[in-house]
């Protein structure tokens, strides 16, 4: 699938052929599209079909014919989006003399202001600085996600008191595995950021310095966050484990004191419904003189269990 838009009087546009200056976004190419396109835009086939490969690391490459951006993208997890699951893909930004095209594996939300015309000071010429904004706006994405992944540990957390299974725990082991993919994820797209900031490998203006400054600053407070979320799960996880193999304890100790309890009624039955001769036999009033006995010992041994906390 494949999107063509163009910056015309400050809008962004859908156009249905390729032109100067306008953005080319694909979405999980087919082989025919990346090989039209790899002729149309004079792109090499490898740059397009790299950001297909899900384990493709994060860089930067400069040739003769176009200059080539791989980073890693949060996106959320398409069976269980609710449960706050999230992984990292690869997003190509390939910047060629006249146009700047995308490529994804799947429809990222990065990208999603810049074509519904969220994005204040965007154009699709100005392909350096837009390059940067899809850089500040990843970085953005990483930080809400983050705090996405706070507030769902959260709820878990308060369903974890009471809790006496593994789900709440399952829960938050893949809240830290998608921790784990951001932390590698951001320290891939750093190296990358300071590349380009070192090795002066694109051309850029005064502002868009100061701009490829800020994703910097924000790339490292998401870096922060993942690695302090991450801490703090892997804490918690050890701690309501805990917690859980406890209340399973309190339980488990609940119900022996009852099973305790009841066998006294038991006891008394099994003794006086034995085939020899017992008090009371002949006594009219006998079920009653026993029952009342039986309640009357369960009593005084639930009193002494609940003294001794046994309850």
């Amino acid at each position: 699938m494949f999107s063509i838009y163009k910056s015309i009087e400050n809008k962004i546009v859908s156009l249905d052929t390729i032109e100067k200056g306008a953005w080319v976004n694909l979405v999980n190419p087919t082989g025919k599209e990346i090989i039209d396109f790899s002729e149309k835009l004079s792109i090499p086939v490898e740059h397009l079909k790299a950001a297909l490969d899900e384990e493709e690391r994060a860089r930067i490459e400069v040739d003769d014919e176009c200059t080539v951006v791989l980073i890693d993208v949060p996106v959320a997890s398409k069976d269980t989006p609710e449960r706050g699951i999230y992984y990292t893909i690869p997003l190509g930004i390939i910047i060629t003399n006249e146009n700047i095209v995308t490529v994804s594996l799947r429809e990222i939300s990065v990208l999603r202001p810049f074509f519904e015309n969220n994005m204040k000071s965007f154009w699709t010429f100005k392909k350096t600085r837009f390059l940067l904004q899809i850089l500040y706006r990843n970085s953005k994405v990483y930080l809400q996600y983050l705090r996405n992944i706070d507030k769902t540990s959260d709820v878990i957390e308060n369903r974890l008191h009471k809790s006496l299974k593994n789900e709440e725990l399952i829960q938050l082991l893949e809240l830290e595995k998608s921790l784990v993919y951001f932390s590698t994820s951001l320290k891939s797209n750093e190296i990358v950021l300071e590349k380009i900031q070192r090795a002066n490998l694109i051309k850029m203006y005064p502002e868009d310095m100061e701009l490829l400054e800020d994703v910097i600053i924000e790339n490292k407070q998401a870096i922060e966050m993942a690695n302090i979320y991450s801490n703090i799960l892997t804490g918690t996880m050890d701690a309501y484990a805990s917690v859980i193999s406890n209340n399973l304890n309190m339980v488990m100790k609940f119900l022996t004191s009852v099973t305790i309890v009841i066998s006294i009624p038991t006891m008394v039955a099994s003794f006086f419904g034995m085939n020899v001769h017992v008090p009371f036999q002949n006594n009219p009033h006998a079920f009653l003189i026993i029952f009342m006995m039986s309640i009357l010992f369960s009593v005084i041994l639930s009193v002494f269990m609940v003294r001794k906390e046994l309850f």
